[in-house]
């Protein structure tokens, strides 16, 4: 194992996570919000997937849309968390490359599949309001499945850019500066020529999360027009309030992620200030997204109240 930054090796079965460079001597009180944020994730999704499965009048459109969410978010989560937890607390640094690979495939994979997911939902909010005596004949379960099946099929012809680092040599050094293998970490790891890796990380992260906000805005446009040419005030604001959970997911989805995406192209921003910003981007979304649906769906709501005995509202 080397642990220096210059080394004559190519191709190092093994690569180095440093954690959090800078901020060693912080590794278990930086553990302690990120092994609770990880805690709430997975309670809050695999809650919110039982309490879809046992309730009948939940089994709709956007609560499988909110299931397959919730699935994404368990393995995000859960793709860079033990591995980060084990440099924290026991200094097990070392990762095998085909590992690295690997769980590098998982994180663009689900991140591709988490923004699809959010489209299919604004979808959902779309037909339910701007053409709600047609719902039930737009989005039938077959349409439902093949929206699903697009999403991930998506994720799996565009998460694969991953494994492309293996054709490139990775002799500077074995050492990432990063709690976990970040796709543009290990191209600058390479000495060949990464500017058409770099332009294609770059291509795909547009094609995907950029294509996918745009759709996300355009939808809501028609969906505010709708809701504000409602003549009853009432009606309105019940409108608004079933986008607002939504609307809430998406910040919480697409800020972090555009802000690390950038910053680590185009921004001067501190080494640990972007290593913490990238692991709250993928942890701080799964831990939200039960909450605020769990706070903001009456349907979730009204069943989670029941579980534990208190007076639905």
């Amino acid at each position: 194992m080397s642990d220096s930054n210059t080394t004559d090796f190519t191709n190092p079965s093994t690569f180095i996570l440093m954690g959090v460079p800078g901020l060693e001597s912080a590794h278990v009180w930086i553990s302690i919000p990120f092994c609770t944020m990880y805690a709430i994730a997975v309670l809050g999704n695999f809650i919110i997937l039982f309490i879809v499965k046992r309730e009948p009048s939940l089994h709709g459109t956007m609560y499988y849309f909110l299931c397959m969410l919730a699935v994404t978010d368990l393995v995000l989560s859960t793709s860079i968390l033990p591995k980060t937890l084990s440099i924290f607390w026991f200094n097990s640094r070392e990762i095998d490359f085909s590992a690295c690979l690997t769980q590098l495939y998982f994180i663009h994979s689900f991140l591709v599949m988490e923004s699809g997911i959010l489209v299919a939902m604004a979808l959902d909010r779309y037909v339910a309001i701007c053409h709600p005596l047609r719902y039930s004949t737009t989005l039938t379960n077959i349409v439902v499945a093949k929206i699903g099946l697009a999403v991930v099929l998506g994720a799996v012809l565009l998460g694969p850019h991953p494994f492309l680092l293996q054709q490139l040599s990775h002799c500077r050094t074995d050492v990432i500066s990063h709690t976990y293998c970040e796709f543009m970490a290990l191209v600058k790891l390479a000495c060949g020529d990464t500017v058409v890796m770099s332009a294609y990380s770059l291509a795909v992260a547009f094609l995907t999360g950029g294509l996918d906000l745009l759709l996300i805005v355009l939808s809501y446009v028609m969906i505010l027009r709708a809701i504000f040419s409602l003549p009853s005030k009432e009606a309105r604001r019940k409108s608004l309030s079933t986008c607002g959970s939504h609307i809430c997911i998406m910040l919480v989805f697409y800020s972090p992620a555009f802000f690390s995406f950038l910053s680590h192209r185009f921004g001067h921003v501190a080494p640990h200030v972007h290593i913490l910003i990238t692991n709250m981007y993928l942890l701080f979304p799964p831990m939200m997204n039960p909450i605020i649906y769990g706070v903001g769906t009456p349907g979730i709501r009204q069943r989670l109240l029941h579980i534990l005995g208190m007076k639905p509202d």
